[in-house]
Formats: C-alpha cells, structure tokens, sequence
C-alpha cells in the first residue's frame, strides 16, 4: 500500500502537486452552470468515472478508498478544480486535479499562476510565533519541522539535521508538532513535554528534543511520562513546574494549535518539512540540502 501513496504522488501529480499547497490565483469559485452541475455532486457521475479512472489505471482495488471531491470552476481557466483523497490501510494521501467543463479531459500536474511567487501563499500559512527556534532567529534560511516524536523517520531526519546543520549558520529550524496519535500512542505525552520544556526555557526544548529522539527505542506508552520527567531534569528544568504543565490545559492547546496548522498545510505524513516554503516529506537530506544551496546561491546572487 505504500508503493500505492508513491505512485499516486509520482504520477497523478508529476513532481509536486501532493507534496505541496498549490499556490493559485485567489479567484472565487462560483456554481458550477447547469452544463456541468452533474459533476458538483457528491455522488455525481462525473465523480464517479474519475473514481473508476484512477482505480484501472493505477489497479487499485476495494482495499483502497477514493474520495472525489465535488468540482468548482477555477476562475476564468474554462477548468473544473477537485480534491482526490487517497486512502489505503497505511495512509492517505491528498492531491489535486482539474477536469474540463464537459467532463470529458482530466489534467493530472501542477496549475501554477507565473504572475505570483509560487510560495509566498505556502510561507503565509506557517505559523512560527511561539515555535521553538534553533539557530540565528535572523537566519534567511527556514527550515520548518513538522514532526511526531515517536516517528521513527522524524528521528532520522533529527539524526540527519544534527550531522548537517553545523554547514549552515544561514538555516534556522522551526519545530512544530504534529504527533500522529492514531500511529503512535506515546506521541502526544512527548509532544505535551516539549512544549512544556518550551515554557520554561527555550532552549531546553531543543534539549528534550534530543532527549527523545536519542532515547526514542526507550520509550514505550506505560514509561512516557517517566521518561520525559527524567528528561526535564537532565535539561535542568523545575519538576514541579514541568509536572504540573504536562497535565496543564496551555501545553495541551499549544499542540493542538500545532496540529491546525498543518493541517492548513495539508500536512498528512511526519517529519514534513518546508524550506523557505518549498515542502519535502520525509527526511530526504538531499533534496533539503538542494533547496538550501539553491536560497544560497539566491542571496549571493542579490535576488533575494
């Protein structure tokens, strides 16, 4: 089912489409006229037939559930716009598309409006007040983590930041939280102790966020709480103070708010990150050192 989510990422949206918030024109999306209303419906036959599309060309059986979402016109582009959620046992993937008004031509790819910066709409949506910081705040360079403590892959890319990040003063990294508590039952307890090592001192987050991920095969739902206590003091933080946030109603909204925001994002996979805006799922350090090198290369060059 895996291979499933990576061939629909790869082929139905070519290079970027599922991995990205589509940076569009802000046109408003109308009722669909009376020659295509039948696609605008939940169960219309337009939904239908790109269901049964997807399902023969990527052979995809009942085990896997499509979701085609009702079409609204995209401005004045003479297309339709829908969301195509993907599901399978493992995950879900999220992606856009655009049919022709008759119903008839579906564009699998990348709309994009060259009048725009394609990542300023993506770059608006992050919310990094309150986040933990590491590196220069100044820093032109931001990387921001959206990651599960318990995620095997997010401690990966943890492994991959701490070996990389002493290359580039220009990078500071923004953690957000994002536990996949369905997946990982210890997630949010770690969560809650980050940010709760965050109100006490900004800089012993990053001490817990070492804490856990260096300890993670450690941890297991019954020891959480034990653990991250024996964390807050290594980090050297008031007990008392840390133990009574963990059970505290701000941490716990403070996740949540986390949570929200990637949810905006179409955060759907940890560790998700974005660099100056440019999304990459996974801890893909090639690509995060491309899109470094490439916002580099920008501010010698003096278009940034």
């Amino acid at each position: 089912m895996k291979r499933v989510l990576r061939l629909l990422s790869i082929s139905i949206c070519l290079a970027a489409a599922v991995r990205g918030v589509l940076a569009q024109a802000p046109a408003a999306k109308t009722p669909a006229p009376a020659a295509v209303a039948a696609l605008a419906t939940n169960s219309s036959p337009g939904q239908k037939k790109v269901e049964a599309f997807l399902r023969n060309i990527y052979a995809l059986g009942p085990e896997v559930t499509i979701a085609v979402g009702a079409p609204q016109e995209l401005g004045n582009t003479g297309l339709m716009e829908t969301a195509i959620d993907v599901t399978t046992p493992e995950g879900s993937e999220k992606v856009k598309m655009y049919l022709t008004k008759d119903g008839r031509y579906l564009l699998r790819g990348e709309l994009s409006d060259l009048t725009k910066d394609p990542l300023a709409d993506i770059r608006g949506l992050i919310a990094t007040d309150n986040a933990p910081v590491l590196g220069d705040p100044k820093a032109p360079i931001t990387l921001v983590e959206y990651s599960d403590f318990q995620c095997p892959v997010c401690r990966t890319l943890h492994d991959a930041l701490r070996g990389m990040l002493p290359n580039y003063p220009q990078v500071k990294v923004v953690f957000k939280d994002f536990p996949l508590e369905t997946l990982h039952p210890w997630a949010r307890t770690a969560a809650l102790a980050g940010r709760c090592a965050y109100q006490q001192d900004p800089k012993a987050f990053w001490k817990m966020y070492d804490l856990i991920y260096d300890n993670q095969d450690l941890i297991s739902a019954p020891n959480v709480y034990d653990k991250v206590m024996d964390f807050a003091g290594q980090a050297g933080l008031n007990k008392d103070a840390f133990k009574a946030c963990l059970s505290g109603p701000q941490a716990a909204a403070e996740v949540d708010a986390n949570v929200a925001n990637g949810n905006k994002l179409d955060v759907r996979s940890t560790p998700t990150i974005f660099v100056n805006g440019r999304r990459i799922v996974g801890p893909d350090t090639h690509m995060i050192q491309q899109y470094i090198d490439y916002e580099l290369a920008q501010l010698v060059g003096g278009k940034k």
